[in-house]
């Protein structure tokens, strides 16, 4: 060993070192074969330990336990150096030479060496014959001893100082707190991320924004378990050290409401769900409009719950998730039905010529009304022509060329019915004549076509009438005593139920025949009965042609198919054998079950109503009125006076019964007996006060 030339020789040392062996991995054990150096004091013989300090000239041994290393002194040409094993000497071939003898000298003995004397050795970095100072890589060792010594006092200040503190690097919600005491880390969060609770956080559903307020619902921030997410100080080094130059975000802990939670969600559903828009096109006047297909999209209630939960305090837009809902039909399916047939379609107008130079038209503004599109199940538009709706505007305009179809009817003027013979129809066929419209409405020149007439029959022709066997009366009734009002309802009725024909197993309605009864149809308001009580109403008084008409067909021995009695009994009327209707809930009908069919003939007056059934007789039939019994007092009903309240001395109820005895006309055997029971309500005591 060779000191600085500036320093003072202190004892010396030998420096033996072992050949380099494998690396172990960590936690193997230590084999004998492993590197080693071990240093060895060196006493001069000449000179005491504790002599005065000063060059150390001295020879020095070193010796080597590598096995089979060649053992001897060094090199005898440099008496003081002893070339160590591996530092870069040739080894010496042949015995090893016997070592020099040392002058005699005074003083304590020179110290042994240790272990087996070693020969010279090859290395790198082996000393060479007279050069000082350690090699390169003993310089390389100590250095790193060095570093490494610097580095574990530094690790263990900085472990000591920061034991308390949140881990460096960590931040919450963007917020850093690391290397911030637990205390100091909780108050800058709630400083930072408290407020954004109260403040509306954006969230994007799909293609739609809006906002949603965190507190309102129902989230919060657990701060304690927030912070306890950052974990305590490391004790691997390598992580200590990277955290000086790195981040790790650990997100917040969020208390919820659920039932609050949810609410916010559902409330954000009106502008975030929706249906999806299919393409189409529609038409403006003249002018077809693409409408651009766009798919809907519902909010995914779950999963946007917990992604708001999640992320809300993060500062920015919280992605919620959708469920896109798919549209039928694409821009594609738009574009191609757009140009070739809605564009076409409204070029020019369609016109149908008829008789006697007339025509009609249909103009371009009016075809949105006729042709529509409708999805074709792959993704493009089929498109509809509404031959009715197209029907409604051109045969109005033709109407004067054709020639209504119109029924054989009866004429009473001579005394007996009589035929007027039926008039065959020319119409025009307008479904034959538009057939072609989707050919049409897509001609780039005229769009013109003729329209087609053919012949109609009427319903009942003329032929038919005369075998209808209408020649006498069957059936006749007439009933009086009504008022001015109702006389105008019941003449309006019986006009429009005069000259019906029931033909042979048909049925006869009242309300059917005469249709609707309001101010519109001329009917004015007059007595009804309400609830049990006199009132008035528009068409009041169409009752009193009910019962007379039921009367006629009593007697023509026609089949009953439905009718009501009054709630109370109307003198005027025969009791158990009376009628009343009301529009849509109470109706009068009738069966014609003769061979034979039934001309009505109804005719009114100021005083009274008749109505007849002329037909072939073939029966007879007698009306047996039952007696009455089992009678009712009636109630008092006080009303506020007004034109609600109609005052009456009210009348007593009681039961009673009316039997139909039908007779063949020709030989009058009996063919039925059929006895009806009526109960009548008695007439409420009616006070207006």
């Amino acid at each position: 060993m060779v000191l600085d030339q500036d320093q003072e020789a202190e004892a010396p040392t030998a420096r033996i070192e072992r050949p380099e062996q494998p690396q172990l991995d960590q936690g193997d054990e230590a084999t004998p074969d492993e590197a080693e150096t071990t240093i060895i004091p060196v006493v001069r013989p000449d000179r005491q330990a504790d002599a005065p300090s000063e060059a150390f000239q001295a020879p020095v041994q070193a010796y080597s336990d590598i096995p089979g290393a060649a053992a001897g002194p060094s090199d005898p040409a440099d008496p003081d150096t002893v070339l160590m094993a591996g530092e870069g000497a040739a080894p010496r071939s042949g015995p090893p030479a016997e070592p020099r003898p040392e002058p005699a000298a005074s003083g304590p003995p020179p110290v042994p060496p240790v272990g087996p004397p070693m020969g010279p050795q090859d290395g790198p970095g082996s000393p060479q014959p007279g050069s000082s100072g350690r090699s390169p890589l003993a310089k390389i060792a100590i250095g790193a001893a060095a570093l490494a010594a610097v580095g574990l006092v530094a690790y263990g200040a900085d472990y000591v100082l920061s034991g308390d503190s949140v881990p460096r690097g960590v931040t919450v919600a963007g917020v850093d707190v690391g290397g911030l005491s637990t205390a100091d880390a909780e108050a800058k969060l709630r400083a930072q991320i408290g407020p954004r609770a109260d403040q509306p956080v954006p969230v994007q559903a799909g293609e739609v924004q809006t906002e949603i307020v965190p507190s309102e619902a129902g989230l919060a921030v657990d701060w304690s378990a927030t912070l306890d997410r950052a974990g305590s100080q490391p004790l691997n080094p390598v992580t200590r050290l990277t955290s000086l130059f790195s981040e790790r975000e650990i997100g917040v802990v969020t208390t919820t409401d659920p039932v609050k939670l949810t609410e916010a969600i559902d409330g954000i559903r009106l502008q975030t769900d929706r249906a999806p828009l299919e393409g189409n096109v529609v038409f403006e006047g003249a002018t077809p409009i693409a409408v651009t297909p766009r798919q809907g999209q519902n909010l995914d209630g779950q999963a946007a719950e917990t992604a708001f939960a999640e992320n809300w305090a993060n500062g920015e837009s919280v992605d919620l998730p959708v469920s896109v809902v798919p549209v039928s039909v694409g821009q594609d399916g738009v574009d191609r039905a757009m140009n070739e047939v809605a564009v076409p379609a409204v070029a020019t107008d369609l016109v149908v010529t008829g008789r006697d130079n007339k025509s009609a038209v249909l103009r371009r503004d009016q075809v949105g009304g006729v042709l529509t599109f409708v999805p074709d199940g792959n993704g493009g538009l089929t498109p509809q022509y509404n031959v009715d709706a197209a029907i409604g505007v051109l045969a109005p305009q033709l109407a004067a060329t054709e020639v209504q179809p119109k029924d054989a009817t009866f004429s009473l003027s001579g005394g007996a019915p009589t035929v007027v013979p039926a008039v065959t129809g020319d119409m025009i066929e307008w479904r034959k004549t538009l057939e072609q419209l989707p050919t049409l409405m897509a001609l780039t020149g005229p769009r013109t076509t003729a329209a087609v007439y053919e012949q109609k029959q009427p319903a009942l022709t003329t032929a038919a009438a005369d075998k209808l066997g209408i020649r006498q009366v069957i059936g006749e009734f007439t009933s009086g005593g009504f008022e001015a009002a109702s006389g105008v309802n019941i003449r309006l009725a019986a006009s429009e139920i005069n000259g019906a024909v029931v033909k042979p197993g048909e049925t006869f309605s009242l309300n059917g025949h005469t249709g609707p009864r309001g101010s519109a149809e001329g009917y004015v308001e007059s007595g009804v009965i309400n609830n049990g009580r006199p009132a008035k109403a528009v068409g009041g008084g169409i009752s009193q042609l009910a019962t007379t008409l039921y009367n006629a067909a009593y007697f023509a021995g026609m089949e009953d198919a439905g009718h009501t009695e009054h709630s109370y009994y109307i003198s005027r009327y025969p009791a158990a054998r009376e009628a009343t209707v009301f529009e849509g809930a109470i109706d009068l009908k009738f069966k014609n079950d003769s061979p034979t069919g039934v001309l009505i003939q109804a005719v009114g007056t100021g005083s009274d109503v008749t109505v007849r059934l002329w037909g072939t007789k073939t029966v007879d039939v007698e009306s047996i009125p039952g007696e009455r019994y089992a009678p009712t007092d009636p109630n008092t009903v006080t009303l506020p006076k007004g034109p609600g309240c109609i005052a009456s001395s009210g009348a007593k109820g009681f039961t009673t019964s009316d039997t139909r005895v039908i007779t063949d006309h020709a030989t009058g055997q009996e063919i039925s007996r059929d006895t009806r029971t009526v109960k009548y309500d008695p007439v409420p005591i009616v006070k207006c006060e």
